[in-house]
């Protein structure tokens, strides 16, 4: 059994995602951000960073694991499924998995942080964060033009880049002109246990988008998580 500790996140259904396409039994564990439950000493056992998602493989002496993408390693391992074992395989899978742990996921969070959460717009950082998230998904795009997967079959490639791409609009970027990513965004988005994975725990990033006032009161909260410096004085 697989204990998940997560959030409404994309890294959180990253893992969540996953869980689902392989059919393992899990434990739901949803981390209350708002109230630093991941600052908690207990939590901090199990991840040091401080940080969701974790999970305890329960079956493996309790063994806990985090950093998103060395879950989704961990459980495509443990199973056989989701990555080759062939060298050449598993590397190209790694090197898609490691392109949205590098790219992806920081350049649109930090295109978050400065479209939908700073009280101030400082638009040089705006257009740097969004430009950047352009290219990386014209990057997909251009893979993606002669693959119907990112790293041959279906993969933990795909299930990383597709978390965080289909919240492209909340990072105020649009892919309209990207088709080969707009294929693969929609094709994943109609696999039952994608669709499962994305409601544990649910998300409301679509309506928060199209809600003006629910976009605003989000991102007020998400303001008060951010990391402004106040780590300087200690902990995590």
């Amino acid at each position: 059994m697989i204990d998940l500790y997560t959030a409404a996140t994309p890294n959180g259904h990253k893992v969540s995602i996953a869980l689902e396409e392989l059919a393992m039994p899990y434990n739901m564990h949803v981390i209350e951000l708002s109230k630093n439950v991941q600052k908690e000493d207990w939590f901090l056992a199990i991840c040091p960073n401080g940080r969701i998602p974790a999970i305890v493989d329960r079956d493996a002496g309790d063994f806990a694991v985090f950093e998103s993408g060395a879950i989704l390693i961990y459980l495509a391992e443990k199973t056989g499924r989701l990555m080759p074992s062939d060298a050449k395989g598993r590397s190209l899978v790694i090197q898609w998995l490691m392109f949205q742990m590098g790219g992806i996921g920081p350049m649109m969070g930090q295109a978050n942080v400065f479209f939908r959460y700073f009280p101030e717009k400082i638009q040089p950082a705006i257009d740097r964060y969004q430009g950047e998230c352009r290219r990386l998904f014209r990057v997909l795009d251009t893979r993606l033009k002669d693959h119907e997967f990112l790293a041959g079959d279906y993969s933990i490639a795909d299930i990383a880049n597709w978390a965080w791409v289909r919240t492209h609009r909340w990072s105020g970027v649009e892919i309209d002109d990207l088709p080969h990513l707009l294929r693969w965004r929609d094709q994943l988005r109609d696999r039952p246990a994608v669709l499962k994975g994305i409601e544990m725990p649910p998300s409301s990033m679509n309506v928060r988008v199209d809600d003006a006032e629910k976009a605003k009161q989000f991102a007020e909260q998400a303001r008060k998580m951010l990391e402004t410096g106040q780590s300087r004085t200690g902990g995590v």
